[in-house]
Parts: structure tokens; C-alpha cells; sequence
């Protein structure tokens, strides 16, 4: 497959043909289940194009933790993939994406002798701990009306779209709420005029 190494740039370029040589690059359908709970992590993605939501699920409940975007990769995965343990979470791509897959048995080795690429992942724990501290401040201080609003907002910048086609069951799921919870709130910001729905298709109109 022709590759743009550019696509690469965040890395040292003496890695980056290393990585291209050893690693897999997919394309996968939106959609697809690309890591599941308990299973142990063969490979670490990067994602290079597209996105990528990572969730845990609790008493049938989803709660999405993050997304990863391009040029990042999975914090969850690459603790797990160290270790050798099983992963905590799932990971389903959000859009189409093109996805660097490195074998973990590479890392360790890898992270010794090319010790920028650790900085990927202090970067990657950084922005988590960041998005967690975000998070908890939102669940204490917003009504559920801002945390909504905020959750479409962001999914739609990071989508680069207007609007999103999604059921309410899916957005109680990743807001970890009641369906009957959210059909509320966005009939509220429907009313408010920040939202329009038709046929499942949400589209902001208006900024908070």
C-alpha cells in the first residue's frame, strides 16, 4: 500500500520507516469492533485517518471514556499491551479510519532505543488526565442540558459536521443516562433552539 510518510510527521523520522517495515496499516469499516473487553492486545494502533471511540460498559451500560483522534493512540491499550494483561475496555471506530497497527512485541524494545517515542504516550496520558479532570467538573457543575449540548458539539467538531445520525438509546449509552433521560433534554434543546432532529439526523444550530 502507498503510504504519505508525512501522515507520520509527529514521530522522529529514524522511527519512522522502522515502523512502517514492521507494523500493519488498515483500512476499517465504521462500525467495527477493533479491540474487545478482557481480550489481550496484539497489536497498538495509531490512528492515521478517521476516528476511533473507546467505552467501558457497566450493567449493560456503555460510558464512553475518549476518542482517539489522528495522531494518537490508545493509553488503555498501551498500558495493557505492556503489561500483558487484559484489556479493560472496548474500542469500535467511530468513522471509516486508517489505523497503524504495531505489534506490541516491538515496544518495549522500541521505547529504549527510540526514547521519543515514550513521549507519544506521556502526551496521551497527559490528554486523558486532562479530559477526566474536564469530565468530573462537568458531572458536578453542568445540567445534564450543557453536558448534552457539549457531548453533541464536540462529536460533531470532531466528525467536521454539522449534524450526526444517532438514536437516543446510543447517546444515553455514552453519556451513561436513560434513554428517556436524554429524549427529554434534547426535546428541551430542540424547544431552546440549539438543536433540530428529524428522522434521527441531530444538528446543532445554535452555540450555547
Amino acid at each position: 500500500m502507498d503510504f504519505d510518510k508525512n501522515l507520520l510527521s509527529f514521530l522522529k523520522p529514524d522511527l519512522v520507516d522502522l515502523i512502517l517495515q514492521e507494523s500493519t496499516i488498515r483500512e476499517i469499516p465504521k462500525g467495527t469492533e477493533i479491540l474487545r473487553e478482557q481480550q489481550y492486545v496484539k497489536v497498538l494502533p495509531i490512528v492515521i485517518r478517521g476516528l476511533v471511540k473507546v467505552y467501558s460498559r457497566f450493567d449493560e451500560k456503555e460510558l464512553l471514556l475518549y476518542y482517539i483522534e489522528p495522531e494518537q493512540s490508545c493509553v488503555m491499550t498501551f498500558y495493557a499491551a505492556l503489561k500483558n494483561t487484559p484489556s479493560k475496555v472496548f474500542a469500535v471506530t467511530e468513522e471509516d479510519s486508517q489505523i497503524l497497527l504495531i505489534p506490541v512485541s516491538l515496544l518495549p524494545d522500541w521505547l529504549k532505543e527510540y526514547p521519543h517515542f515514550n513521549e507519544l504516550f506521556y502526551n496521551q496520558f497527559n490528554l486523558r488526565y486532562s479530559e477526566l479532570i474536564d469530565t468530573i467538573r462537568n458531572l458536578l457543575l453542568d445540567k445534564m442540558d450543557k453536558r448534552l449540548y457539549d457531548h453533541l458539539r464536540k462529536k460533531t467538531d470532531l466528525m467536521e459536521t454539522d449534524s450526526i445520525k444517532m438514536s437516543h438509546n446510543q447517546i444515553a449509552n455514552e453519556l451513561g443516562t436513560a434513554r428517556e433521560v436524554i429524549s427529554r433534554v434534547i426535546k428541551k434543546l430542540e424547544n431552546d433552539g440549539k438543536i433540530t432532529q428529524n428522522s434521527g439526523e441531530i444538528r446543532i444550530i445554535d452555540e450555547w
